[in-house]
Parts: structure tokens; sequence; C-alpha cells
């Protein structure tokens, strides 16, 4: 009988450790909806704003990340990615935005004299905050948006985070009071190294030099807008 039971809690043990890796993804999107829209929502409740929901889905180019994990070459320069967006908007077309983008992808590792060739799961998660700026009213709404946050790269047994700045434009199709399309093109540029040297000083002045190693990215997507009230 006590064979049978732990023969039961190890298939439980490994059924919900399958369940928790298939949904790893989708419970971290979840959670940062649920913050944008408790952070957005609360201040769109305050100031009695009206408040759009966007989740988005479409495709992110870039490998930069997966050859910095991986430290070589790889022959993968994108992969899909998706997320969502909520503003809040102000006045005179302003909105304050918060994104949240999520990208996975496998890439190939060839094998080495010492190691086997093998896949590695690569996530990219970027967190941005900032402003949105339409510049027509109507059924047709093009905007700009510029951002900072944070980005997470991670593979299986890594992760960093680092600096982002952001920016897009898209337009928003509004054929419905509350419901629509938005399609926009970001680009994310990901501070991943920067390293200060002394050059020169003078009485009162001295001049530095800045090196940074930027990871660039550029993302294409295809959203619902969700607005109310």
């Amino acid at each position: 009988m006590v064979l049978d039971e732990r023969v039961k809690w190890r298939h439980m043990t490994y059924s919900a450790t399958g369940v928790s890796e298939v949904d790893g993804a989708a419970s971290r999107i979840a959670r940062a909806v649920v913050t944008m829209l408790v952070w957005l929502g609360c201040s769109s409740v305050l100031t009695a704003q009206a408040v759009e929901v966007s989740p988005f889905g479409g495709y992110r180019f870039g490998g930069g990340f997966f050859e910095r994990i991986t430290g070589q070459a790889v022959d993968l320069d994108g992969a899909p990615a998706f997320g969502a967006a909520v503003d809040v908007p102000l006045s005179s077309g302003l909105q304050v935005e918060g994104v949240f983008s999520h990208q996975r992808a496998h890439v190939f590792v060839p094998g080495s004299l010492f190691s086997p060739p093998a896949s590695r799961r690569i996530d990219v998660d970027h967190w941005l905050a900032g402003g949105l700026r339409e510049f027509r009213a109507g059924q047709a709404r093009p905007f700009l948006t510029g951002m900072l946050g944070l980005t997470r790269y991670a593979s299986e047994s890594d992760s960093e985070i680092r600096f982002t700045m952001s920016a897009g434009e898209g337009v928003k199709l509004l054929p419905w009071r509350h419901v629509g399309l938005r399609l926009e093109t970001r680009v994310f540029a990901t501070f991943v190294e920067a390293e200060g040297t002394l050059l020169a000083c003078a009485p009162g002045v001295c001049f530095l030099g800045l090196n940074t190693d930027v990871v660039w990215q550029a993302e294409f997507t295809a959203g619902i807008l969700l607005r109310w009230p």
C-alpha cells in the first residue's frame, strides 16, 4: 500500500511539473496584464478617464539576445511575440501607456568537441511605461509612442535584466465605439553593457568616454482594441 502511494505521488509530481512548464508563459502574461490593469486602471478611476486594453500578437526581429545567451552566431533572426498594452487617455490626444511584450524562441546550438548539439529555449520580455500621442480623432487614429522600461532575457539556466528604450508608430482603427484594431511597429534598444572611462580633467570639468553595447529589436504587431466606458 505504501509503495502504491509513492507511485501515485511521483506521477502527480511529474504531471504538475509538465503543466507548469506549459503554462509558464501564459501565467507570466496574465500577471503582467493584471499588474498594468491595476496600475493604469486605478489612475483612470481617480481621473474619471476611459481605459483602453489591447492584447496583441506579431513577430519580433533581431537575434542579438539569442547570440548573447548562446555565445555564438545562430541561424535565427526573430520569433513570434505577444503581449498587451494598457492606455489611459489624458487630454489633447495624449495617453499614459504600459506595455508588456513576450517572445520565446528555440535556438539550435551546434555541437562541439566536448558537447553535443542542443536546442535551447530563450525568453525575452519587455516591461515598458511611457506615453502615446494620437494625431487625429475619428475612426482612424495614427499615433506615436515613446517608452522606458526593463528587458529580461533568459534561458533555462540564466537570466539578466537590463534598461530599455522604445519608440513606435501605428494606427488605431475604431469602426465601433468600444471595439477596434491596433496596428503597430515598435523598435527596442536594450543597453546590455555600459563602460565609462575617464579621459581628462580640468579645473571644474571632466571628460568621460562611454562605451555601450546595445541590442536592437523591431516588432510588428496587430491586436484587438477594447475601450471603455
